[in-house]
């Protein structure tokens, strides 16, 4: 999945990313506006994880990611 698509429908992706990084605050998701860049930040503060290592697990999330529009366009 593009990350321009979760950025775009943030509001999708919100509740699977606190699942995600439960040490992060409502606040703090709905604040990154699905921002990439943000939301790294936010991980590698609440987790004090480094850089690289936020950066790797938005990459691992991003992956598991799908497009739930194109799924039920496509069928089941």
């Amino acid at each position: 999945m593009d990350w321009t698509v979760i950025e775009t429908r943030w509001h999708e992706f919100k509740a699977s990313a606190k699942r995600e990084w439960d040490k992060l605050s409502e606040a703090q998701l709905s604040g990154t506006r699905g921002n990439r860049g943000y939301l790294r930040k936010r991980v590698q503060e609440a987790y004090g994880v480094s850089a690289e290592e936020a950066e790797r697990q938005l990459t691992v999330w991003q992956d598991r990611q799908y497009d739930r529009t194109a799924r039920s366009a496509n069928g089941p």
